[in-house]
């Protein structure tokens, strides 16, 4: 197993134990770049240098502030490291919140939370059992990477997962307002007739999430094109959308996609309101090759 991103103590009220908490995630892309000359192809070096001295070795270079212009003070690390901060070695918890009450956007990274020990275990269990019946997260801060981190701590509803889960969070003040961004959005009154489209739409494509799906294209098409230029291939490149003069209106691109998606169609209330066309609707065809679409839009 590999070593612990971090190791100490979550304290609930006089309850105490310790744990381990691991990256829940890693990164898979095998593709690695390197920075090379154009001229000569060969890798480019990066040096750290002092106007004065020129390079510098890295045990010679410290943390500066600069508390006036021009003028800085030296941080070494083990004045870093003596700091004294409870949370470096303690999760303090401060309350619990049901956890469908945080927003996606509070979420940063997920870490596995184990008992440290053997010793720790029962406790750790118990609290587990208490997170999982009562649907609640626990929140607490932690100090690591140069920072306090304000961390949940959940227990998976799969009862065959004996760990926890942490989940390292923003802080509100690190969240832009969102109104800044939708103050500007129109405001349209929906057409009943669209949305039930729209509502069965969604229906008929809604599935059990299944995270093994989905993988990155972006990283298989990279290695297309390196495995090609070692070969001296061709490359392969994006086609750009095909475009047409015609204009889709809303009410028949739901039509047509609830269609091609194996619901009948919807049929038309009273006028044919859809007659007049909404710019910049798309409608989506699927091509014959794969991971291609070929769209018609206005």
């Amino acid at each position: 197993m590999a070593r612990p991103y971090w190791s100490g103590q979550i304290q609930i009220s006089l309850v105490s134990f310790g744990v381990k908490l691991f990256p829940a995630t890693e990164a898979k892309s095998e593709i690695r770049f390197h920075q090379l000359s154009r001229k000569t192809g060969e890798r480019v070096k990066h040096q750290k240098v002092s106007g004065d001295e020129g390079p510098v070795e890295k045990t010679d270079i410290v943390k500066g502030y600069e508390y006036r212009k021009g003028e800085y003070i030296q941080i070494e690390p083990e004045e870093i490291e003596q700091l004294r901060i409870p949370s470096r070695h303690t999760l303090e918890v401060t309350q619990f919140v049901d956890q469908g009450e945080l927003d996606p956007e509070f979420f940063e990274k997920p870490y596995f939370v184990v008992p440290e020990n053997d010793v720790q275990a029962e406790a750790f269990a118990v609290v587990r059992r208490a997170l999982q019946e009562t649907k609640k997260m626990a929140l607490g801060k932690i100090a690591f990477g140069g920072r306090e981190h304000l961390v949940g701590v959940a227990a998976p509803e799969d009862d065959t997962q004996a760990g926890m889960m942490a989940y390292v969070m923003r802080y509100a003040e690190e969240l832009r307002d969102p109104a800044e961004y939708f103050k500007e959005i129109k405001k349209v009154t929906v057409d009943e007739d669209q949305l039930s489209l729209a509502k069965e739409l969604i229906k008929r494509k809604a599935a059990k999430f299944a995270p093994e799906k989905f993988k990155d294209e972006y990283e298989a098409a990279l290695r297309e094109m390196v495995e090609a230029k070692v070969e001296h291939a061709p490359i392969a490149k994006d086609e750009p959308a095909a475009k047409s003069a015609k204009v889709i209106n809303l009410m028949d691109a739901l039509r047509k996609s609830v269609q091609e998606d194996g619901a009948p169609a919807v049929k038309k209330k009273g006028p044919a309101r859809a007659a007049v066309a909404e710019k910049g609707i798309v409608l989506v065809k699927p091509s014959s090759a794969k991971g291609h679409r070929s769209r018609k839009s206005a």
